[in-house]
């Protein structure tokens, strides 16, 4: 051993240790993943074949004309039938799908403490999730945006565009019928949020579906980063509009509801499908990984939205405040 200077210990030092020390590892971080909460509130419908028929009928104050009378015996009962919708709309599965390869030989030499397979699959099937209920809001066919109906489209009140509680209780006389959730934007919560407390109302909070949401007229707003602010989930500028969606769900109750196909082989999920390709002659394993997905409003006033919402108004307030 050599003799160590005045200004060095004579102990073991950091580098020399470090190589004996074990290391505590996490699995991949993926920064993109979120809680997914839409998927969590929606009702899913399962298919069997991959197509759902929304039939309806012909729209009126009632379905049938009846009579209401103490004396029916000298009235007419009124005659007839409930008509159908001849042309209903028909919702058949989206496939959003990827290929994930493997070096077996890596595999065999580097999966302790993780299977790297298994933090593969389920990196990728992460990434699906994230895609599918993007989709289910943004899709150019069934998607929740492009779809709903013009009665139910309403703009801010104010012409700063931030999103008021009047504009919110707005959406309620659209979704009246046992509304079930808002979906909105982080920044349009906080906007929100911004002009309750500049009024002295801020919302209470509710928890449940095993997260702590703001709530409005006991309806909890929920937060999901796939209602864009200007056409984009992280927005960089303080500034940006977006939408605020106002959902009743489930089948029973006339709502929104999500599709997705039932029995599938290799099944790893709702709708999701994992199946083993093979090995090539390079030593890679593939996998392919499908997910079928899809959504349908089953009445009009099942959801309503709040457009052109403006996320970047702030309030100076007093220093006492």
């Amino acid at each position: 051993m050599t003799k160590a200077s005045a200004t060095e210990l004579n102990a073991l030092n950091k580098a020399q240790a470090y190589q004996l020390a074990d290391i505590t590892k996490t699995p991949p971080q993926f920064g993109a993943i979120t809680p997914r909460w839409l998927t969590r509130f929606l009702e899913f419908k399962g298919l069997d074949a991959g197509i759902y028929r929304v039939n309806k009928v012909a729209e009126g104050e009632t379905p049938l004309d009846v009579l209401c009378s103490s004396e029916k015996k000298s009235l007419d009962i009124p005659e007839g039938y409930v008509e159908y919708s001849q042309k209903p709309r028909e919702y058949t599965l989206n496939s959003i799908s990827t290929i994930i390869n493997v070096d077996t030989a890596i595999q065999d030499v580097y999966s302790s403490p993780y299977d790297q397979t298994k933090e593969q699959l389920h990196l990728a099937i992460e990434s699906l999730r994230e895609r599918q209920e993007s989709q289910i809001i943004n899709n150019d066919d069934y998607g929740l945006l492009k779809n709903i109906s013009a009665s139910q489209r309403i703009k801010p009140r104010n012409k700063a565009g931030s999103p008021m509680p009047d504009d919110l209780d707005e959406l309620l006389s659209k979704v009246w019928k046992d509304p079930a959730f808002f979906l909105a934007h982080p920044r349009a919560i906080a906007a929100f949020q911004r002009e309750c407390t500049r009024r002295g109302v801020p919302p209470t909070t509710i928890s449940t579906f095993g997260g702590t949401f703001i709530q409005w007229r006991g309806i909890p707003v929920v937060p999901t980063d796939k209602l864009f602010v200007d056409g984009l989930k992280n927005p960089k500028s303080q500034v940006g509009k977006t939408n605020i969606l106002l959902v009743r769900t489930g089948e029973a109750k006339r709502g929104v509801v999500g599709l997705y196909q039932t029995g599938l082989q290799n099944e790893q999920g709702r709708g999701l499908s994992v199946r083993f390709k093979g090995v090539d002659n390079r030593g890679l394993a593939s996998y392919l990984l499908s997910l079928y997905c899809s959504a349908a409003i089953l009445a009009d006033d099942a959801i309503a939205v709040l457009e052109d919402v403006e996320v970047g108004n702030y309030y100076d307030y007093p220093n006492n405040y």
